[in-house]
């Protein structure tokens, strides 16, 4: 009988988690790993500091949270942004936008905001982020539905591996509003990012082996407390990953990639120099 797939090998650089009671990735750590209780009061909404003051103020929900998590990453990996291709991966774009533009489209379609337009398009993040960053590396914008986590990971790894270059994944979404909530649904902020590489870069750099196999059950989160804090929102299927992450430990993860196809992660709890 034929075996699995063989594993390619990736390394992960850099890790950023930010969510109202996961406020950026050290404190998440402390969380997920159980040393530290989440905060009662939800943390106000990040103010990315690699935008100018006139456009941080304007940010939507969407770009403000995936551009911190993306410095974040790159921060913790001590990586220039300018000198990454990149993944930035969303269940539904900014719904909140897309609730106004078609609430103001049926009721005064004249009196439509030029500034949220451009922003409702679902690379709209990508763009800030590779304008705020000087970035002439090329950058993908993707949707998968409920697989987004998944594809937009997958979509990482082959890229690193084809090239042979880091390459930064960003991954986030908001909460659902209006109409658009009984189809889209999605609570709350959630904005995950990794750098990932063909080779160690670091330290600090965590081996990852991967590999596609036909469907397999999707990993459970596996504390139901920290599954909690961001229940709902339409990215929650990251938690697994970043979990393993936190507790450094040698685990297999499975992601959905379809209803027919899995990509199966294995953290070795080795570093990778």
């Amino acid at each position: 009988m034929k075996g699995p797939p063989q594993r390619a090998h990736a390394y992960i650089e850099g890790i950023a988690l930010w969510a109202p009671r996961l406020p950026g990735w050290e404190a998440a750590r402390a969380i997920l790993r159980g040393e530290h209780a989440a905060p009662d009061t939800p943390a106000p909404r990040p103010t990315p500091s690699i935008l100018p003051a006139a456009e941080r103020r304007r940010a939507p929900d969407a770009v403000a949270i995936a551009l911190e998590v993306a410095a974040r990453a790159c921060e913790h990996a001590g990586r220039n942004p300018a000198e990454l291709a990149s993944v930035f991966a969303s269940t539904e774009g900014d719904l909140s936008i897309s609730d106004y533009m078609a609430a103001t489209l049926a009721a005064t379609p004249l009196q439509i905001s030029p500034t949220r337009f451009h922003n409702s398009v679902h690379n709209a993040p990508a763009g800030y982020w590779t304008i705020a960053t000087s970035c002439m590396h090329a950058y993908t914008a993707l949707s998968a539905h409920r697989y987004t986590f998944a594809n937009g990971l997958l979509e990482a790894l082959v890229q690193s591996a084809s090239s042979g270059e880091s390459v930064l994944f960003v991954a986030y979404d908001i909460e659902a509003r209006g109409p658009l909530a009984a189809m889209a649904k999605s609570r709350g902020l959630l904005a995950a990012a990794i750098i990932v590489s063909p080779k160690p870069g670091t330290n600090d750099a965590i081996e990852l082996l991967w590999n596609l196999r036909e469907h397999l059950p999707p990993s459970a989160a596996f504390k139901p407390s920290s599954a909690a804090l961001i229940a709902g929102n339409a990215l929650e299927s990251c938690l697994p990953l970043f979990e393993t992450l936190a507790d450094e430990a040698a685990r297999e993860i499975h992601l959905s990639l379809s209803a027919h196809q899995t990509l199966c992660l294995e953290t070795t709890g080795r570093r990778g120099l």
